[in-house]
């Protein structure tokens, strides 16, 4: 005979009665003693953690990274090393812009935010659909992510200070140009590119340092919405691409992007022609050729969608060897703020959650305490102590700090990174012999006669929302990149061709 299972409170208690308060007669008021009412409203009261800032809607996959081509003369990173070498990944799309409730056929960036368990720890790579962005400098960024949130007064999306500042911030027109465009409206995550965005670094066991752009090609086809047929889906199904992914990766119908470099080596960028740790900027193929290294592949979905899509935690601060960061300002500014955002959303110990463990190595650190210190990575099966710090193999937990004379870890300096060669004088530059047109007005000139139009409205739509000045400035700005591009503007907000 099966033995019964009772209800229980957290703490492991039968509960006799889960449907009735404890009061004071069967009219009188509920009674504060009541322990199990309390603990389950205040739980209830706490099922949701805060939502992101930005990338707040998304929807998660995990997948197999396949090596094809092997990169040991780049870097010593072993994902990367040995062909056929396959790992395990975990991939978050997401739009940027709106909140856990908003349609996804938004015009908006997407969120590409893929994680590599390789058996050296986490490796993330934190980018969007796009190969650059709208700054080069985080210092802006919480300034240019008001401009696209609501209104502090009227609670409504504002057309005035998007454009306001992206009129203040020409260095912003290539990526403008990008979102307007049909680029804009990705039909749904499985027909869309994704970039790691920033320059990073990879090292080789020579120590010799190169520059590294990613890019994730999808196999299934671009496709894209016009702003009309977005309309349209966002209300008949708001969750458009959430449902596309799920219901492709439960019919067995698989996602796959091919999975590309550009290499730089590292004394190029100090004569290249371009910044190449300019975020606005991308560095043309004719100069640095993609070079396919492999094939990623989605084919798992998620078991609970809280713990493991809502609780994940990307961060571009997860490196490991032979992969680090570069001089990127953007990316220097993101390093701190993923992971410290992630404590703030999560906790101290978000990494010891399943789905953030890493799953292909054990943690040993000296790290202590915080909320939820204590638990397991049921992958791994490391085990944190009561202090906080996991100790897979049984090692002493009593040793929380180091270095200590037990020599319970050891530090393995044949994986360090090469220095990185640094010189003139500490300060805030605010211009270096940038070109913020060049390349938005090569990507107007390369675009269909058709999607020229398709930018124009799509720019004219909201722009014609905001100041006449805003409107002028902007004009301005559109026609330094191309004339025909500010003309046609001009000409669609009905302004003066002089201004």
């Amino acid at each position: 005979m099966t033995q019964l299972q009772y209800l229980t409170s957290q703490n492991g208690a039968p509960v006799a009665d889960d449907q009735n308060s404890l009061t004071a007669g069967e009219r009188g008021p509920v009674l504060l003693q009541d322990w199990h009412l309390i603990e389950k409203l205040a739980h209830f009261n706490r099922e949701r953690i805060p939502e992101r800032v930005v990338h707040a809607k998304g929807t998660g996959a995990y997948g197999v990274f396949t090596l094809t081509k092997d990169l040991s003369d780049y870097t010593l990173a072993e994902h990367f090393n040995g062909v056929g070498k396959q790992t395990e990944t975990f991939v978050r799309f997401s739009t940027v812009g709106g909140e856990m409730g908003s349609a996804d056929a938004e015009r908006d960036p997407r969120g590409f935010g893929l994680r590599f368990y390789t058996q050296r720890g986490n490796h993330d790579i934190v980018g969007n659909n796009t190969p650059t962005f709208f700054l080069r400098d985080g210092i802006k960024f919480p300034d240019f992510i008001h401009t696209q949130k609501r209104h502090p007064l009227t609670n409504l999306k504002d057309p005035q200070a998007m454009w306001e500042f992206w009129s203040l911030n020409p260095e912003a027109l290539h990526q403008v140009t990008i979102l307007m465009s049909d680029r804009g409206i990705p039909a749904n995550y499985r027909h869309m590119n994704g970039y790691g965005s920033h320059t990073f670094s990879f090292w080789n066991i020579k120590g010799e340092r190169f520059w590294v752009k990613f890019h994730f090609k999808t196999k299934q086809g671009i496709a894209n919405l016009t702003a009309e047929q977005a309309d349209k889906l966002k209300g008949i199904d708001p969750d458009s691409s959430q449902r596309d992914l799920m219901v492709a990766i439960q019919e067995g119908n698989f996602p796959k992007w091919s999975v590309n470099v550009q290499i730089m080596p590292e004394a190029d960028a100090n004569t290249y022609g371009i910044n190449p740790f300019d975020l606005t900027k991308v560095w043309p193929h004719g100069d640095y050729p993609l070079i396919e290294i492999g094939e990623l592949e989605l084919n798992r979905l998620p078991q609970n969608y809280f713990a493991e899509v809502e609780q994940v935690a990307l961060a571009p601060s997860n490196l490991v060897p032979g992969v680090g960061a570069s001089p990127d300002k953007m990316l220097q500014a993101r390093l701190f703020a993923y992971a410290d955002a992630q404590r703030y959303r999560i906790g101290a110990n978000y990494n010891q959650l399943p789905v953030n463990c890493p799953h292909g190595t054990q943690v040993n650190h000296h790290q202590r305490g915080g909320a939820m210190a204590g638990s397991q990575c049921p992958v791994t099966g490391a085990q944190a102590s009561v202090d906080g710090a996991v100790h897979q193999t049984g090692g002493d937990a009593s040793r929380n700090f180091g270095p200590n004379l037990s020599g319970q870890f050891v530090e393995p300096s044949h994986l360090i990174e090469p220095p990185l060669a640094l010189d003139d004088e500490a300060a805030r530059y605010s211009r270096y012999n940038q070109d913020d047109y060049t390349q938005a007005g090569n990507l107007y000139r390369i675009l269909p006669q058709d999607e020229q139009q398709r930018l124009v409205s799509n720019i004219a739509s909201t722009l014609s929302q905001a100041t006449e000045e805003v409107q002028i400035a902007m004009v301005e700005h559109f026609t330094l990149a191309d004339k025909e591009y500010g003309e046609q503007v001009a000409k669609a907000l009905k302004l003066s061709l002089n201004v």
